[in-house]
């Protein structure tokens, strides 16, 4: 029932022209949007589902922002208002799946947009994350126990979480293989196409607040390095696992020579004339199961919607 009426309030909002007047309002801002999956056609949605979208919506959503905002290279975010006097955009992925490494990067390759992968090295190559393993299969969402005793006591190392997870006796979810993390080689292909650039999301994705010093030196210097060693397509950029951060991981951020981080939610970058601060840049979440109404009234600057 909630969620019918909140189709139907989308669709009355957005037949009362509010996206157009929204997009008005904010001409000149600036949002980055954080996607994380990208599911092929005719495939399986497993683990987590709000992080898993599915292609032909995905194309959809980017149809649709190109034609209301300026798509914009996430390195460019800051520099000011474009040509076009638009709402600026700029499109990331989390985690580096396979999805959205492959089908993802190629709906955005096809269009001439650019975007960023966030990619944490440790755990390429196939691998699933704790996250999707761990999700209840029926209701298709991680228990909020769970995740709060993975990030909290096991400081998000999946590791960590998988042990104490089958000791207690749950089970894993078997993932199909865009569900899982891509290879080194996915990362080289696409990183061909001009637009595509990589961005670090830690070595390992732990949570950096439960982390010592030395430690969290490591899980923010180690990726930058692999990148840069592999990759000429790489901008000195961070997503924060699972968004957290705090006033001393965000110093050690900017020592390890970062640009910017990014959060993972938050909406738009404050307006112009406002102090932006770089290393805890908001984004727009954008999560499976949106309508296009919803996905056009947050793409509009609606963060209640």
């Amino acid at each position: 029932m909630q969620v019918r009426w909140k189709r139907t309030a989308e669709t009355l909002l957005s037949r009362a022209m509010l996206p157009n007047l929204a997009r008005a309002w904010n001409r000149g801002r600036a949002v980055v949007l954080a996607y994380h999956n990208i599911v092929p056609d005719g495939e399986p949605i497993r683990g987590d589902r709000s992080l898993h979208l599915p292609r032909r919506e995905f194309a959809r959503q980017l149809d649709s922002l190109q034609r209301t905002h300026d798509v914009v290279p996430l390195a460019a975010l800051l520099d000011g208002r474009g040509p076009n006097g638009r709402p600026r955009a700029a499109i990331t992925f989390d985690d580096a799946y396979c999805g959205a490494v492959t089908c993802g990067a190629a709906e955005v390759e096809q269009r001439g947009l650019p975007a960023t992968i966030l990619v944490a090295p440790g755990l390429l190559g196939g691998r699933p994350f704790w996250w999707d393993e761990l999700a209840n299969p029926r209701t298709g969402m991680l228990e909020d126990g769970i995740r709060q005793r993975g990030l909290d006591q096991f400081a998000g190392q999946g590791t960590e979480i998988r042990r104490w997870a089958l000791a207690a006796g749950m089970t894993l979810q078997s993932l199909p293989a865009h569900a899982t993390a891509a290879t080194e080689d996915d990362l080289q292909r696409i990183t061909a196409q001009p637009g595509i650039t990589l961005a670090s999301h830690t070595w390992s994705h732990p949570n950096l607040q439960r982390l010592d010093p030395s430690t969290l030196e490591d899980e923010l210097g180690r990726p930058l390095a692999w990148l840069r060693t592999r990759f000429s397509q790489v901008v000195p950029w961070l997503a924060y696992p699972y968004g957290l951060t705090a006033a001393a991981v965000a110093r050690a951020v900017q020592a390890a020579g970062y640009d910017g981080a990014l959060l993972v939610s938050g909406g738009w970058l404050p307006r112009r004339g406002r102090q932006v601060r770089r290393h805890a840049i908001p984004r727009l979440n954008v999560p499976a199961g949106l309508s296009m109404e919803g996905f056009a009234l947050r793409a509009a600057g609606l963060g209640l919607w």
